[in-house]
């Protein structure tokens, strides 16, 4: 739990970075509607859980209970075998490089050479905003050193303009916060008073614009936000916190959740109006995952409520069954639900979501959609 006194935005400075290889630049190109190529350069994420392609696996002393995307039956659908994605199938990010004519980015800290050229990324599960929101994740201001660090070897391989170029034209994908807001209402809970609320939201937001102003600095100007979903309808948050079954969700997270979004669309705006080549994209996650969990057969799902796989009330908890230890259910077509554990949705949710992030109306991810930000020159 961050304290609230902790109103400095720190950056952690990463003392021996992991080394990896670059490989050559490539470009690709993909035809619009009007029938001219853009250039793709690259995608860069950061975030949590939703956009993790499985850094967390290869951080160290990591649990099965810390990480259970390791085991089956996640990534059944689409992988055939755990790869450390908390989903079924493919994730948002996974989708958004296909649309973009971009190979899938592979985990960061996956010990092999990767193509920066290409973008990175970072994300992990469990990271907040704040270093202390949950230990032993990569954190997002670890996450913004590990970037820093692929910038200047971009620098080192392609030269300081052609380097500039690639990070300006780049798009930076993030999903951040929840974390931070679970942690908080844990502790809190409804005794949190709304100045309280206020003050811990400003906190957040206040860090992650200390983010997103050094991702400037270092090259970034095109930022694409997914912003805090409706994390009181979470099935793990409603098995939590013992919301009966047709009661609806948890209202005081989905309260910090409604004040995060209002407060980071006023400071993008902001950011726009100062800095100068700033673009952004924000896509109304909470809107979009919320309709599909109160009205499921409307987007072709069956259930919005339960997850497909885990235990307990919505099942809620340990899908996997810590590696098969303790039992669990799993529902035959992960497909029908949008869920696909307690906390995650599945590669079917995942799909739709991530069209609206690519090619949303303006009052679902505006004012620039990615594959707008993607075709923006720099």
């Amino acid at each position: 739990m961050a304290s609230l006194s902790y109103l400095v935005y720190v950056l952690v400075s990463l003392l021996n970075p992991i080394s990896y290889l670059l490989h050559g630049h490539q470009q690709f190109n993909y035809k619009t509607s009007d029938d001219h190529e853009v250039e793709y350069k690259a995608l860069f994420v950061f975030g949590d859980s939703p956009f993790d392609p499985g850094n967390d696996q290869y951080l160290p002393n990591v649990t099965v209970e810390e990480d259970p995307s390791t085991t089956w039956p996640y990534g059944e659908t689409f992988f055939h075998r755990p790869n450390g994605r908390a989903c079924d199938g493919r994730i948002v990010p996974d989708f958004i490089a296909k649309f973009a004519n971009l190979p899938m980015l592979p985990p960061y800290l996956q010990p092999s050479p990767k193509n920066f050229t290409e973008g990175a990324s970072f994300a992990s599960a469990g990271a907040g905003v704040f270093v202390d929101t949950s230990s032993g994740t990569i954190n997002l201001p670890l996450q913004l050193s590990y970037f820093k660090s692929v910038t200047e070897l971009l620098q080192e391989e392609l030269g300081e303009e052609e380097a500039k170029s690639l990070l300006a034209s780049a798009v930076y994908l993030i999903s951040v916060g929840g974390n931070d807001y679970f942690t908080f209402y844990a502790d809190y809970q409804e005794n949190a008073t709304e100045s309280l609320q206020q003050e811990y939201v400003a906190i957040v937001i206040g860090n992650l614009t200390g983010v997103l102003q050094e991702i400037y600095d270092l090259g970034g100007r095109k930022i694409a936000f997914q912003n805090v979903g409706p994390l009181g309808c979470l099935p793990y948050a409603k098995q939590l916190y013992d919301v009966k079954f047709g009661s609806g969700c948890v209202e005081g997270l989905q309260s910090l959740a409604r004040q995060h979004n209002k407060a980071l669309a006023g400071v993008l705006r902001d950011l726009e109006s100062q800095l100068p080549g700033f673009k952004y994209s924000i896509f109304e996650y909470y809107d979009a995952l919320t309709d599909r969990v109160l009205n499921p057969t409307k987007y072709g799902f069956e259930d919005g409520t339960d997850a497909c796989c885990g235990t307990g009330p919505y099942r809620g908890s340990y899908c996997g069954g810590l590696n098969g230890t303790i039992a669990y259910e799993l529902c035959s077509n992960p497909g029908d639900s949008v869920w696909f554990d307690g906390s995650h949705t599945t590669e079917s949710a995942n799909l739709q979501l991530a069209k609206l992030i690519w090619s949303g109306a303006p009052n679902v991810t505006g004012p620039y959609n990615v594959k707008q930000l993607f075709e923006q020159g720099c």
